[in-house]
């Protein structure tokens, strides 16, 4: 019995090591041929990633999805004819990565993301994506993970599936005005990943660029998604409220590398897998398998070190919440629900003058700190006068 057991692990950790060497090895080679195409794409011509999007443009217009003009199988560059510099025009704009495209849904002319996911290499993204977009989870307001609105399988491609998504932008785009926004960012930030880990969902990945926001409620004109500065169309800056007028809605995303693990396993173990952070303490010296649920810990704990204790005064409030996420021994981290009771503890000890004061760089101009100081205080007075709530609330 205890042979077969035995047995049983053995076979269990080899197909654990053969499948992270296989998932390590595939995104090696997706790094470097994403790095290969990319320094070979110029405005005026479509790198090989890029040809994907072109081949498939009429495929997508018959599933309803529209791609941006530089991928419509008849393109000619636009500054061809309008006699502008192409920098200025907006199909001069070379997708940023090869697996990811905007469209517009041309039932609604809602903008969207399309992935590609090869389930060659990341065969559960699929089903992590899918089980939080469906009911009775998709509806839970305390469920912050990216919707699935679709799946497109390619005709020509079995390895290929096309995930639909909304478009996004990251969480810190544009800049917090206040302290309180900050406190409701970081709040379904972590009632986000709580809502994960009660599903028995590791992300395993949740660093700062797989933290993004919906930016329906808070942008008045639809901003470029290669260049979030400007305009769809290139002509001047997005317009858009602050986080306190229009309260924005935080979603995690990239579930390439998640696990969903059955309820009943307690200390689930996997190998390390490195994600986009490689400070993990327990993945430096050795390769040991260890519970993601910890590693999650520490991945947020370290977003909050890096974006605002580092680099915004203010946040020390922070410190020792954070210090105990990031702490090197993964067995002395806070789980998620102790996370989410200390951090309300945290605001609710926060005053509203608190709550209402600027966020500040650390190496903020003494020029660029007076513009942005009158700005904040002209909209400060006229929230406390018109009951703004200190901390936005959806």
């Amino acid at each position: 019995m205890l042979s077969a057991l035995s047995k049983r692990g053995a076979d269990k950790k080899a197909r654990q090591v053969a499948e992270s060497e296989q998932i390590e090895a595939a995104v090696a080679r997706l790094e470097r041929d994403t790095f290969r195409e990319a320094s070979e794409v110029t405005p005026e011509t479509l790198g090989n990633g890029e040809l994907w999007w072109h081949n498939h443009y009429q495929w997508l217009k018959d599933h309803g999805y529209l791609l941006r003009p530089r991928y419509t199988p008849d393109w000619v560059p636009s500054w061809k004819t309008n006699k502008k510099s192409w920098h200025t025009c907006e199909d001069g704009e070379v997708a940023w990565r090869d697996h990811i495209l905007d469209a517009t849904r041309v039932a609604d002319g809602a903008f969207v993301t399309l992935k590609i996911v090869k389930t060659s290499i990341h065969p559960h993204e699929i089903d992590v994506g899918q089980y939080f977009s469906s009911e009775p989870l998709a509806s839970n307001p305390a469920n912050h993970c990216v919707p699935v609105y679709e799946v497109l399988r390619p005709p020509d491609d079995d390895d290929r599936v096309l995930l639909v998504m909304p478009l996004l932008i990251l969480y810190s785009s544009p800049r917090f005005d206040t302290i309180g926004e900050v406190m409701e960012c970081l709040r379904q930030l972590f009632e986000g990943l709580q809502f994960m880990h009660l599903h028995h969902v590791a992300h395993r990945d949740c660093m700062k660029l797989n933290f993004m926001m919906d930016p329906t409620s808070l942008y008045i004109d639809p901003f470029h998604p290669c260049q979030p500065s400007l305009k769809r169309d290139y002509n001047g800056s997005p317009r858009h409220y602050t986080r306190t007028q229009r309260p924005p809605k935080y979603l995690l995303i990239d579930f390439g590398i998640s696990r969903r693990y059955d309820p009943s396993d307690t200390n689930p173990l996997e190998d390390p897998i490195w994600g986009g952070d490689k400070t993990v303490p327990e993945f430096q010296k050795s390769n040991e398998p260890r519970n993601p649920f910890p590693t999650d810990v520490y991945y947020l704990g370290n977003l909050i070190r890096g974006d605002f204790l580092r680099t915004k005064a203010g946040f020390e409030f922070m410190e020792p919440l954070v210090a105990d996420m990031v702490q090197d021994d993964p067995n002395k981290r806070p789980t998620m629900d102790e996370v989410v009771s200390r951090f309300d503890d945290i605001r609710k000890g926060l005053s509203s003058w608190k709550l209402r004061s600027r966020v500040v760089d650390k190496e903020e101009g003494a020029v660029s700190g007076l513009f942005r100081g009158a700005g904040h205080w002209a909209r400060r007075v006229k929230f406390i006068v018109g009951g703004v709530p200190a901390v936005p609330a959806r």
